[in-house]
This record gives structure tokens, sequence and C-alpha cells, in this order.
């Protein structure tokens, strides 16, 4: 929590700093990545420390998991707000100054515990129940595809290939640089506030997706469980939790449709056509999953005793003894 307040804390003033620092990093404001990165890792924290509460076992445990994830998280996200501070550039700067060196020595500090710590805490959520079926799923899930993207944002590393190249940076000073986020262009033109290239692939896009898995299918186990309380059919969690399996499957799909795109040198704005197959097998695999869970459901719902009483009764003789109170009593 103290990570997370720290991270919104950094948000709230790089929005500010976009307004009152003019210099620009390959065209944009040397403090969006500071915004950005410590949004998303804000979100992340709040997650986390959630999630970690609900532990019924290994609860002590989880405690110190989060705390070293809450540490390295301020380092990496200190770090980038460092370079951001100096005008330069935090990632793929392999110059022998001083902000640079630092920079590298931090991120080579910090970045393993979070994807290690990130898998061992998907293994304690894998092995006890956490909730009701549904969230379970969700955050077994969404961990698997946390622990999914931070592999490719390791992979991000060397996405642009080894071919060094020297850029500007806030300063007017040449910046050595090796690997990018880009793919084909590793410094193409990029969208608005995200910076997703638009000239080439981009790791960025399904590390986003991925990191973010966890909140979206906790939300979908939550409306399922307020959509519950006027459908019969979705009160039992068997099926809520069969949803959120499909909804995981085709989050998966998507996941992997961006990761192999961008690895393929296609910006996410200008998809090619086996692109969008993928992704309409996967629109198509979902709905159809999904509808079946549905329809079996809502068959299970209907009782198919509802006229049995009758038939019975009328079985009964009328003289029979057993029909009348005294009967049933004796």
């Amino acid at each position: 929590m103290a990570n997370a307040t720290l991270m919104f804390t950094l948000t709230l003033l790089s929005a500010v700093a976009l307004f009152v620092d003019d210099r620009l990093l390959m065209g944009e404001s040397v403090w969006v990545k500071p915004m950005k990165f410590g949004f998303a890792m804000g979100v992340y924290g709040l997650t986390l420390a959630w999630l970690l509460s609900k532990l019924s076992k290994g609860r002590r445990f989880g405690w110190w998991l989060g705390t070293v994830f809450a540490v390295a998280g301020l380092l990496d996200v200190g770090a980038v707000t460092y370079a951001a501070a100096h005008g330069t550039f935090s990632h793929f700067n392999t110059n022998a100054e001083p902000v640079a060196q630092t920079v590298r020595t931090v991120f080579s500090i910090g970045v393993a515990p979070l994807l290690l710590i990130t898998l061992i805490i998907a293994v304690l959520v894998l092995i006890q129940r956490t909730g009701d079926r549904a969230m379970t799923r969700a955050l077994r899930a969404g961990l698997g595809l946390a622990v999914a993207s931070m592999g490719v944002a390791l992979w991000l590393s060397n996405s642009a290939g080894a071919t060094p190249r020297t850029v500007t940076d806030a300063n007017g000073n040449q910046v050595s640089m090796k690997g990018g986020h880009g793919i084909g262009d590793p410094d193409g033109n990029g969208m608005f506030l995200t910076n997703w290239s638009t000239t080439g692939g981009d790791l960025r896009v399904p590390h986003f997706v991925g990191l973010h898995a966890i909140q979206v299918l906790l939300l979908i186990a939550a409306i399922l469980g307020v959509l519950a309380t006027r459908h019969g059919w979705l009160r039992d969690e068997r099926v809520r939790a069969r949803l959120v399996g499909v909804a995981g499957l085709g989050y998966t799909g998507v996941f992997a449709a961006l990761t192999w795109q961008a690895k393929r040198g296609i910006p996410v704005t200008h998809l090619d056509w086996q692109t969008l197959i993928a992704f309409a097998g996967v629109a198509v695999f979902t709905l159809g999953a999904g509808a079946a869970v549905v329809v079996a459901a809502r068959r299970r719902s209907v009782s198919p005793t509802d006229t049995v009483p009758a038939r019975v009764c009328s079985a009964v003789p009328a003289h029979d003894p057993r029909a009348t109170p005294e009967g049933l009593g004796s």
C-alpha cells in the first residue's frame, strides 16, 4: 500500500510536470514515461495488496513477497523517474555517463524480482482457494498472464535487434541506444500517450494487455456475481467459474495474437489479415464456448419435476386413509 501511494503520487506529479517542463524525448514529454509507469505499478500494487490479504495459507510468506515486490517496483520506477529528471533515456541507453550507468545497475537489481515474485504468488494462489470458484479462477488466470507479460518485458531488451544507433536526448546530447520497443522500426512514430509504435511491431502492447489481465478478469467475476442476484442460473458458482475460465482463455488468445503480431513487425494500428484471422478465431471460440456454458446452465436451472406433485396426488385413491391428515400422521 505504501508503494501504491508513492506510485499514484508520482503519477499526479508527473501529470503536472507535463505542463511546466517543456523538455522532449523523441517528441514526447520526458514525464510521460514516469506517469505511465507510476500509474501501472500503482494499480498492480493495489491488486497484489488485496490478493495477499485473501491468502488462507502462507500469509506471512505472502507479506514478505509483497514487501520485496514493493521495494523492487520502487527501484525500477525510481530509475525511470531519475532518468526522466535528467532528460535522458532510461531503457536501451548504453552510454557510459553516470546517469545511464546508475539506471542500468538499478534495472539489473530490480527487474528480475518482479517476475520471480509474481510467479511465486501465482503458485500460492494456484494451490489454495482465495474466494469462490469464479474469483479463484480469475486470479489464477490473471496472475499467469501477468507472469507471461513480464516475460515479454524481458524480451523487449532485444526486440529491435542488436544494431546500435545514436539518438538525441532532451539536453541535446548524443545517446547510444541498443535495442528498442519497436520491431522493424525501433524509433518510429508512436501513438498518443502510450507511444506504441505505428510504424512497426511493439511488444509493449501485449506486455500491457497481459499485465492488467488480472484486473479485467476480476471485474468479469464481480459483474457475474452481481448478475447472479437477478438470474437464478448464475447462482451456481460453477457456472460463473466456467464463464470466467472462457474469458481467461479468450484473453490468453488475444495476448498470444498481439505478441505474434508484434514480433512480426506489424503495428497495432495496421493489423494484417493473418492477425485479423487470429483475432476472429479467438472471438468465435470465446463467444461459442460462452454461449454453450450459458445454454447448459439455463437448461439445468429449469426444474424437470414441476408437474410431478400433481401426478403423484392423482395416483392416490380417494378412500386411502393416507390421503387424510390423520392417515399421514399415523
